[in-house]
């Protein structure tokens, strides 16, 4: 046999083998117990979903508000955490028609929100609305709190339909106005 095989040969001798896991040996009318593990898995997702626009939330004269729902926004929280808290807050641009002047702009000091109870949940823990009722709304001058959860552990949902109040100013111009209201979870 030429050298070089019996060295391959002696090799393959000498290496270790991969043994299988021994079972445990327990005595009779002894428990034996096995250690058995497994993983949860879930995606690192924290969505929200909004309606497509644009969201029409009908008309009025100037001097008077004009009041509607945007739509179902939806928090969907897959992460499957032991403490499954967030945040949805919400923000507003001003309104604006033709060119946008100063009499043709809505500033975001005459908009208001409130997110009302959810109509929809997921999950365990508690759900809490930003604004429960109409006597709660918030101006959106600044970003709000829309929606929270602030307890509780695994996956999760909470679904609400809020209304957007723009107080549409005495001097403003007749027009289809434009702005943006938006969403976002953390």
């Amino acid at each position: 046999m030429p050298a070089a095989a019996v060295a391959i040969g002696a090799a393959l001798m000498v290496a270790p083998s991969a043994t299988p896991a021994v079972a445990g040996t327990c005595a009779a009318s002894t428990t034996c117990p096995t250690t058995v593990t497994f993983t949860v898995t879930a995606p690192d997702s924290l969505t929200i979903t909004v309606p497509d626009g644009p969201v029409p939330i009908g008309g009025n004269t100037p001097g008077n508000p004009v009041t509607g729902q945007l739509g179902l926004i939806t928090v969907s929280d897959q992460r499957a955490s032991l403490t499954a808290t967030w945040t949805a807050t919400v923000s507003a641009t001003a309104f604006t028609t033709g060119g946008g002047t100063a009499a043709e702009t809505i500033p975001t000091t005459s908009v208001q929100y409130w997110s009302g109870l959810a109509t929809a949940t997921t999950g365990t823990g508690t759900f809490v609305p930003g604004q429960a009722s109409a006597a709660a709304a918030v101006t959106l001058d600044q970003p709000r709190t829309a929606f929270s959860k602030t307890t509780g552990s695994g996956s999760n949902s909470a679904t609400w339909n809020p209304t957007v109040i723009v107080n549409i100013p005495a001097q403003a111009v007749a027009g289809t106005y434009t702005g943006t209201v938006s969403h976002l979870v953390a």
